[in-house]
């Protein structure tokens, strides 16, 4: 599948397997050498900045008992939901940077907040990146007994009740936020936009007849079955596997956008306990049995290590920074 095209840079190699993971500025030194010795000595949390039951919580898990085997400790999964990530992102740069707090991040959400929230607490180059290891292109999916049987009949009533139509998803500044300013934008319609905590907040919202569509993302196709309808998938090409449902491009609409999620850590983390976990991001992503897991959750398997996911991400904001001004939003 290629990438998200339309919002997407090229020059970067991004699905390159990083074997060295080098590190990306700051940290080093003797003295952090030293404190990676030994690391890790003791159990690892690794904090979801949304609530149970959406992408990054289903990625954690999956990644848990290979982490553990991996890095020879335990590792716990926990939540701190709240402003669509950013209670969790601005208090991971209060946390000490020694490698026992990992958090797990989502592009364009660490770009989009600071840039566009004066209260987002952090900004995007305040997370010191560890890994990028997968990525989910945005749905449009309504309930399965929506009167909306196709794109066309929801461009349609959009048009027709400008703003009545109630898009949810998880946070605001979001990939799914910007797939519903992307898909106002494109189809020449207006919705409202909905934000919630998280994927796992946004579904329960849909089923229940709170909002009218989610934009969310592809591993809600095989979870909630045949509870939905998938109007539009944003790829430029059909997934592998999901080749029955439509893409936005194949009905003529330009959509093609996602999510990246990854790990990051406090700035002041030393460089090698950020390669020494990178490396072994990189390790658990060429395994098998978690490659076919990724597959079947809908999740594209992306492999960028520090110095990439940093460099992909400075571009990322540079495209926002654009998008953002085209829609008159900046």
């Amino acid at each position: 599948m290629k990438r998200f095209a339309k919002l997407a840079l090229p020059a970067l190699a991004i699905s390159t397997m990083v074997a060295a993971c080098g590190g990306n500025g700051g940290g080093g030194g003797g003295d952090a050498a030293d404190a990676a010795e030994g690391y890790p000595a003791r159990p690892i949390d690794y904090v979801i900045a949304f609530d149970a039951g959406g992408e990054s919580d289903i990625t954690a898990r999956l990644q848990q008992e290979p982490l553990q085997e991996a890095l020879g400790t335990e590792v716990s999964v926990s939540y701190q939901p709240g402003g669509g990530g950013a209670l969790a992102w601005s208090e991971l740069t209060r946390t000490e940077g020694d490698g026992y707090t990992i958090m797990g991040h989502n592009l364009p959400h660490i770009i989009l907040q600071p840039m566009m929230r004066e209260d987002a607490g952090y900004e995007t180059e305040d997370l010191k990146q560890v890994f990028i290891f997968q990525s989910t292109p945005n749905i449009l999916a309504v309930r399965a007994d929506s009167e909306y049987e196709t794109l066309d009949d929801f461009i349609a009533a959009a048009k027709e009740n400008p703003g009545a139509i109630s898009v949810g998803g998880s946070g605001d500044f979001s990939a799914n936020h910007v797939g519903t300013l992307l898909l106002n934008d494109e189809a020449g319609i207006e919705t409202t936009y909905t934000p919630f905590s998280g994927t796992g907040a946004a579904v329960p919202a849909l089923l229940g007849g709170h909002v009218d569509a989610l934009m969310t993302y592809t591993p809600m196709i095989e979870q909630l079955g045949d509870q939905i309808r998938v109007l539009g998938i944003a790829t430029e090409e059909p997934m592998a596997g999901l080749e029955d449902y439509p893409t936005f491009v194949d009905q003529g609409i330009d959509l093609v956008d996602g999510a990246y999620r990854g790990v990051a850590v406090p700035q002041e983390t030393p460089d090698a306990i950020v390669d020494k976990l990178a490396e072994t991001f990189a390790k658990i992503n060429e395994d098998p049995d978690l490659v076919e897991q990724f597959k079947e959750q809908g999740f594209v398997l992306e492999n960028m290590g520090p110095e990439e996911a940093t460099e992909f991400t400075a571009e990322r904001k540079e495209v926002y920074q654009d998008l953002f001004e085209r829609l008159g939003m900046l």
